[in-house]
């Protein structure tokens, strides 16, 4: 592999002047740099790893903590996209991303014993139990921190606008004439408080009341979950009309039972999700939903924490909100007289 010394022979330039443009410097011209980065691409030159790190006090390397828990593994479109953006956006930046483990070779530690032993720069914490102690020592340390779909006042949050999403999705069933609508929210987190308060938001201001057995407790991204609570909905003396799911994988859970039941989507049943993930988009009917733009969740929350690492004093803790998109699919009925059902249909 070429040193430091024969690339600055090759460049015709100084071993310091190689040594800026490499890291960054901005005290060199833009054709110089880009000409050392070429040579040094063409003749194979890597920069020492634990060298430049003793010197720039940066390791570029970038932690994610994203747990396996409820199967969310990475073959989850959500995530999967998500953090394919993460990885993208880093590595533009110059950075490496590693998942943060218990295990290192044949020793346990703990997600900061393993962030202080890989020295990382920064971490993202993409899918976690948020309320786990361990994950609360990560986000409690003086590690740059970024989560994705939770708040800590100790961390940037990047956040799809759920509250009017929320608002959106209920109002736009509230549009098509439904009057008994169903919730089946996810587990206890910032996300499902401010989608139920929308939800229940967009009730009242539309006058309608419905019952307390219409809401009911569910699992993110948990179709078996869905099923079982969509049939003690289905079994109520008085059935909803329209079932808002927790996301599109769970909307997959609530059509199975509604179709199990010998009911029809959106005749019998309504249904509705929440992400806008591919597969949902090729049901038949097509999955009514709030779109999620994934790509810029990964990418923003890979730009917000470089910027925390690299420019602390410049960037702020706060919550980054992004905008969402209604899907109208085929999985609403149109319960208004005037229009009737064919109308509905395009939808």
């Amino acid at each position: 592999m070429a040193t430091i010394k024969e690339l600055s022979i090759k460049c015709g330039v100084s071993v310091s002047t190689v040594s800026k443009a490499l890291n960054g410097y901005k005290d060199i011209g833009d054709e110089t740099r880009r000409n050392i980065l070429r040579i040094a691409s063409e003749i194979g030159y890597f920069p020492d790893s634990n060298a430049r790190a003793l010197k720039m006090k940066k390791t570029y390397n970038l932690g994610v903590l994203f747990s396996t828990m409820f199967n969310h593994g990475l073959r989850n479109e959500y995530f999967a996209h998500i953090l394919a953006s993460f990885n993208e956006y880093a590595t533009n930046r110059g950075y490496d991303i590693n998942f943060i483990e218990h295990n290192i070779g044949n020793r346990k530690m703990s997600f900061l014993e393993h962030c202080r032993y890989r020295n990382f720069d920064g971490v993202c914490i993409a899918c976690a139990d948020f309320f786990d102690s361990e994950v609360l020592d990560v986000v409690n340390s003086k590690l740059p921190v970024v989560v994705i779909d939770h708040v800590f006042h100790e961390a940037i949050s990047i956040l799809s606008d759920n509250m009017d999403g929320m608002r959106q999705l209920t109002q736009y069933i509230i549009d098509q004439g439904h009057s008994r609508i169903a919730f089946i929210h996810g587990t206890n987190s910032s996300v499902t408080h401010n989608r139920l308060v929308s939800f229940y938001q967009a009730l009242k201001d539309n006058n309608i009341t419905i019952p307390p057995e219409y809401v009911i407790e569910g699992v993110y991204r948990d179709a078996e979950v869905a099923e079982s609570i969509t049939q003690k909905l289905l079994d109520l003396p008085m059935r909803p009309t329209c079932i808002i799911a927790p996301d599109d994988y769970s909307a997959l859970g609530v059509m199975n039972t509604v179709r199990r039941n010998g009911l029809k989507i959106p005749d019998d049943v309504s249904i509705v999700g929440f992400d806008g993930i591919s597969l949902a988009q090729a049901l038949e009917p097509k999955l009514t939903t709030i779109r999620q733009d994934t790509d810029r969740i990964g990418a923003e929350a890979a730009k917000q924490l470089i910027n925390l690492i690299e420019n602390p004093m410049a960037t702020t803790i706060s919550n980054v909100y992004l905008k969402v998109q209604l899907m109208r699919g085929g999985s609403v009925r149109n319960m208004n007289p005037v229009m009737g059902d064919e109308e509905s249909q395009k939808d």
